[in-house]
């Protein structure tokens, strides 16, 4: 990353931890990180509202046990419901629409690992 800016991160482990910030990180807390593998990057990506709840972040832990490149996390919240044929073709379409929101994360993902911008 030439040019890059850079964050210090106070840890309760290893002390301040200067790293590297990626144009897309959202910073971080003010306090320290318990331990310097749970230091990470993460930037929340919007998602309309709809039948099914989604919350998407990009997320990268450099210093993870196993370090972790960005990625995309996904929590899903699919209520449980009783339909009739109209409500269930409602449902059925967000989902859907659900679905092709995960598929234009996933190519903008593939832009953004390739050194592009998200």
């Amino acid at each position: 990353m030439t040019g890059a800016r850079t964050v210090t991160v106070p840890t309760l482990d290893h002390g301040d931890v200067t790293l590297p910030e990626p144009s897309w990180c959202a910073g971080h807390p003010e306090g320290p990180t318990e331990a310097r593998v749970d230091v990470h990057h993460a930037a929340p990506v919007p998602v309309p509202d709809g039948l099914v709840d989604m919350d998407i972040e990009l997320v990268e832990y450099p210093y993870g046990t196993v370090p972790i490149p960005v990625i995309v996390y996904v929590a899903i919240t699919v209520p449980a419901m009783t339909l009739d044929t109209d409500g269930l073709h409602e449902y059925a379409a967000g989902l859907v629409e659900r679905a092709a929101l995960l598929v234009e994360f996933a190519d903008r993902l593939a832009v953004l690992c390739a050194g592009g911008a998200w």
